[in-house]
């Protein structure tokens, strides 16, 4: 029997585990959370994605936890609704909350997790992996694939040099608090030249999850950055800013993509943000992720013992999806209420760091 480790446990990972264990590997799932998460926005799926859940054989069950948003409501300065947008503007096929999702997905998978834990070092060997964990004990797989996100520690791991991560010019934050715009099954859109304040409420009517999204000339260091650029940005949103500072899940992030020239070197493989990144903006995050995971374990099931032929044929189909979905990324920021000008005085100046 053939192991594989994969780092990450949020949808590439598990998904990659479930396909990995159908087709006889003993698989590990590292994550660096302590356990599996609770919180979180709502992901959709677009076109491929969703025969992929059906061949996992969640479809059904995921179905049943659809948020059925009737659409986002438009407001000016003043709050005064000007417009409204039908649910297909930000949402796909089907729509449900992150933390069901890799719930399922977890569940299913039927492997090893290794929660509150990261990879140290990869030693690659012309037969093995060996694996240093910050916890766990050394140990040796056939195969190790990056599912962990953005700021990978495997592609840090195993593809020094440049920084892969482009930051295309828009940062935010993001947390869950009261309910106070009445929205129920709607979003709630404030975009202004510079800045945009998002809110939905789906199943819980007395709560909504806020997004505050603005301008930014380079990545935003630290969650300290964030929240002062959101409070100079924000200041005419006292009631949020307010809920901002004592949200228990609160969530910052930069709007990049990832660029690698390659996915895989030796027995180790990227897939999902980790590898291929193509922004929040693109709508294609998670969709993406399923059918990533997907390719890989078939591209593998084909070649057999041949890791190398098949990590060639994996990044073949894939590449084009990929560079779509990005292309879709980076014009949806452009198109994103002016933010990135360089004329624009909302734009905050922060020096490049990662995103």
């Amino acid at each position: 029997m053939r192991s594989a480790l994969i780092s990450g446990a949020s949808v590439a990972g598990p998904a990659l585990a479930w396909f990995l264990r159908r087709d006889g590997w003993e698989v590990t799932v590292v994550e660096r959370a302590p356990g599996p998460r609770t919180s979180g926005y709502a992901v959709d799926f677009r076109g491929d994605a969703i025969p992929v859940l059906a061949t996992i054989g969640i479809l059904d069950e995921v179905r049943e936890h659809e948020i059925h948003m009737r659409g986002t409501l438009l407001v000016d300065a003043s709050g005064t609704t000007v417009g409204n947008l039908p649910a297909s503007t930000f949402a796909g096929e089907l729509e449900v909350p992150k933390s069901v999702l890799t719930g399922i997905l977890q569940r299913v998978a039927d492997v090893t997790y290794l929660f509150d834990d990261t990879i140290t070092a990869l030693v690659q060997h012309d037969d093995r992996v060996t694996v240093s964990f910050e916890r766990a004990p050394t140990r040796d797989f056939d195969l190790v694939f990056g599912a962990d996100g953005v700021h990978s520690a495997v592609r840090r791991l195993v593809f020094p040099g440049g920084d892969p991560i482009q930051h295309l010019g828009m940062s935010g934050v993001g947390f869950t608090t009261a309910n106070h715009f009445g929205l129920h099954h709607r979003g709630r859109l404030q975009a202004e030249p510079g800045r945009a304040v998002y809110a939905f409420s789906a199943e819980d009517r007395s709560r909504m999850t806020v997004s505050l999204s603005f301008a930014t000339s380079a990545a935003l260091p630290d969650r300290a950055a964030h929240e002062a650029a959101a409070r100079e940005l924000f200041a005419d949103q006292p009631r949020l800013l307010a809920d901002m500072a004592t949200a228990d899940d609160f969530y910052f992030a930069a709007t990049c993509q990832v660029h690698l020239d390659r996915w895989s070197t030796g027995r180790v493989a990227l897939l999902g943000d980790a590898g291929f990144c193509a922004a929040p903006t693109s709508g294609m995050g998670t969709s993406q992720a399923l059918v990533a995971a997907s390719t890989l374990a078939r591209c593998l099931a084909v070649h057999g013992e041949d890791h190398t032929t098949a990590f060639e044929q994996y990044e073949k189909e894939l590449r084009p999806y990929i560079t779509e979905n990005q292309r879709r990324g980076r014009e949806a920021v452009a198109g994103f209420g002016g933010l990135v000008t360089d004329r624009n005085p909302a734009v905050i100046d922060s020096s490049p760091a990662g995103c």
